[in-house]
């Protein structure tokens, strides 16, 4: 076998051995690009958590306000003004305009407390989704990371049967 031959043969091996170090290197980088974007896609759950906290207080808040308004503003204008008029406040129409202010004051809480629940709801479910968008994305690079590693172990295996091949027919094996 001529020295060329051995060349020949060493370039071979070295092809393969190269196509894998560069099939193993564009894998580490695709599981870093995959755990990259689903950490920044986890960065948004954290987000929706905080939003979650900033309307449950603002609920809260409003809730107190709106039960010092009703009572203070619309309960007490009603009994002042029935009050003023000299109408007497433990019976009659004025009973029942307080009462039904309070049906309607509950009315309104109750949509504003489910409304509340709702908007929670859609929170957990843009966590959920950005959640499983995470893990797809983790998915995918270990994906790509597994297809560029076959791509270059397939490199590799084809420059070993390569090299054998050209051994052959240069004759020491023969």
């Amino acid at each position: 076998m001529s020295i060329f031959q051995v060349l020949s043969l060493g370039a071979t091996l070295l092809g393969g051995l190269s196509s894998k170090r560069s099939a193993d290197r564009a894998a580490d980088a695709a599981n870093r690009a995959g755990e990259f974007n689903a950490e920044l896609i986890e960065r948004d759950i954290g987000l929706l958590e905080r939003q979650r906290e900033i309307i449950n207080r603002n609920f809260l808040i409003e809730g107190k306000r709106a039960a010092k308004f009703f009572e203070r503003d619309v309960q007490g204008g009603v009994r002042a003004g029935f009050g003023y008029s000299g109408i007497d406040m433990g019976q009659g129409t004025p009973v029942e305009v307080i009462r039904e202010n309070a049906r309607e004051f509950e009315y309104e809480r109750i949509v504003a407390e489910m409304n509340n629940e709702i908007v929670n709801m859609q929170i957990s479910d843009e966590q959920e989704t950005a959640r499983l968008n995470a893990e797809l994305s983790r998915m995918e690079g270990g994906a790509q990371a597994a297809g560029l590693r076959a791509s270059g172990t397939t490199s590799l295996i084809r420059s070993f049967g390569s090299a054998a091949q050209q051994a052959y027919e240069f004759g020491p094996f023969r």
